[in-house]
């Protein structure tokens, strides 16, 4: 009843903030400035640093945590790396926050740093299907929102997998060796992509009236009393359907770092909400980390070693915070490289 309590607050506060993100402020379609971009991406960062300072001092609130049993019965549940079993309960709580936050700000910085792969593959969409600047905003706001909705559905169903069938983390964790390699081998991206074949074009254009024009930032167009999608609803259609696929390597990945559904879904949803703003800020400059894709085929290959080998990592006393640096230190490397190995191919 407590996470119940916990969660659908959390959601009305998302609502909150996407209705403001949405224009309550800027109703109109318009071409988000760097300077917009970079103050709405410090406002989300500040907002999700706020969260880790929460779960820091309150983060027992989530489960209603009373007593030592009910929390020695959280940490057994949600495998926390952390032995309590010689302290009281007040020096085990403060532990179990310590440990939770760090837990969730590493999956937010896992969940951040892959997004910006994500960004690749949404200024490849909106070029491909030559939507106008002003509208990306409207776009990527019903595209986020739809994200939350199916990361709620991808996280708790993956965490009800992980609890009746705990070998399953052993394919998570192959799966994320085997795309951290892809990643790591393949070649560039193409440029563009044939809107036409797109499957899910192609099932939107069977079952559905498309217009073939996009009229103004309309999503849907009544012409001779019937109802058309609009170029621009397919685009959104596009956008969830490639951050389903982008949920199968980011989702298990942060299942490396916490088993507790509501932390995995806290850190999701906050990097997911940041993201439109961080597409504003880097979409004119996102090819210029050269070393950014290697080194995220190496994050997601570490972790897949890490989902793998949990068991004897937490053996040897491989702790949340050890995470945290060691992915950290990898994102830091691939950005530092890319500033001081410039591409020069960008320039």
């Amino acid at each position: 009843m407590n996470e119940l309590i916990f969660s659908s607050a959390f959601l009305v506060l998302v609502a909150i903030l996407l209705l403001l993100d949405l224009g309550l402020f800027t109703k109109n379609s318009h071409e988000v400035s760097m300077r917009e971009a970079g103050i709405m991406t410090i406002i989300w960062v500040s907002l999700s640093i706020a969260f880790y300072f929460f779960i820091r001092f309150n983060g027992d609130l989530i489960h209603g945590i009373e007593n030592l049993e009910q929390l020695k019965e959280i940490i057994a549940l949600h495998r926390h790396p952390i032995d309590i079993s010689s302290m009281d309960f007040d020096t085990a709580l403060q532990t179990y926050r310590n440990n939770l936050s760090l837990e969730y700000i590493t999956g937010y910085l896992i969940e951040y740093a892959l997004s910006v792969d994500n960004l690749f593959v949404m200024l490849l969409i909106f070029m491909s299907f030559r939507v106008r600047r002003k509208n990306y905003k409207k776009v990527l706001f019903w595209g986020i929102l739809g994200a939350v909705v199916m990361r709620f559905l991808f996280i708790f169903f993956s965490s009800a997998l992980i609890h009746k069938f705990e070998w399953i983390l052993y394919v998570f964790g192959a799966f994320l060796l085997f795309t951290g390699a892809k990643m790591f081998f393949s070649k560039e991206d193409s440029e563009k992509m044939e809107v036409s074949s797109h499957p899910v074009v192609k099932f939107a254009s069977k079952h559905f009236r498309i217009y073939p024009h996009f009229v103004k930032d309309h999503f849907f167009i009544r012409k001779a009393g019937k109802v058309f999608l609009t170029p621009l609803f397919l685009v959104v259609l596009v956008i969830e359907f490639s951050d389903v696929i982008f949920a199968v390597d980011s989702v298990p990945a942060i299942f490396s770092i916490t088993k507790d559904p509501f932390i995995v879904f806290f850190s999701n949803i906050f990097a997911i909400l940041g993201l439109r703003s961080l597409f504003f800020l880097l979409a004119g400059f996102m090819n210029k980390f050269r070393y950014l894709k290697p080194g995220l085929a190496i994050l997601l290959f570490v972790i897949g070693l890490k989902l793998i080998f949990e068991d004897f990592l937490h053996h040897i006393g491989f702790t949340t915070l050890h995470s945290l640096l060691v992915i950290a230190g990898i994102l830091f490397m691939s950005v530092a490289l890319s500033i001081m190995i410039p591409n020069q191919k960008a320039n």
